[in-house]
This record gives structure tokens, C-alpha cells and sequence, in this order.
């Protein structure tokens, strides 16, 4: 039988559904009403929530990332689908990937 992990080595997600809700809701407007210029900054801004409402092995999480950080690359990465004829665009996933997982630290 296994034992229960103490609290300070538990994982978990304390966020919740209406906030996730409204969080969306406030990055989805942002964006509609900037033509989409400000999504960047609605996806770090979704980042950083999922991120101060997860904790692993009892450390909570904090995501770093800019939006500005964000956007020079959105930029440089639909500039290479474009002139790869969309090729480029299978790699967006993992790009993004990385880029989240570079900017995503234990909080102190």
C-alpha cells in the first residue's frame, strides 16, 4: 500500500473553473478587438495563471514570460511558415512548447 506524500512533496492544480472562464473570456476580447495583434499577450497572459495555480512536489509554479518576448518570435515563426509554404508550420507546436517551458520556473 502506498503512503500518502507529505504536503510539501504533493502536486496539484488550485485553479478554478470561473476564473479559467473569465480569464479566457478577457484574452479572447483583447484579442478580437486588437485584430489579433495583442494574442501573444493574451496566451502569456493564460500562461501565468495556470502557472500560480500549479504546484509540483509542493513548489508552486511562475511563469516569466513577456509578451513582447512573445510576440518577436509569433512574428519570426509565421514569417518562416510563410515563406516555407506552410512546412514550418508543423513545427510551431514544439516551438511554443519550448518557449513556454523555457519561461516556466519554481516560483521563490
Amino acid at each position: 500500500m502506498a503512503a500518502i506524500p507529505a504536503a510539501e512533496e504533493r502536486s496539484y492544480f488550485d485553479g478554478g473553473l470561473a476564473q479559467y472562464i473569465g480569464w479566457s473570456i478577457l484574452g479572447f476580447l483583447v484579442t478580437v478587438f486588437t485584430f489579433g495583434i495583442c494574442y501573444p499577450w493574451s496566451i502569456t497572459m493564460i500562461l501565468g495563471w495556470k502557472a500560480r495555480h500549479t504546484v509540483i512536489n509542493g513548489r508552486r509554479l511562475e511563469f516569466k514570460g513577456s509578451a513582447v518576448g512573445l510576440f518577436g518570435n509569433w512574428i519570426k515563426w509565421w514569417i518562416l511558415t510563410i515563406i516555407t509554404f506552410g512546412i514550418y508550420g508543423f513545427w510551431l507546436f514544439i516551438k511554443m512548447e519550448k518557449w513556454k517551458t523555457k519561461h516556466t520556473v519554481f516560483a521563490r
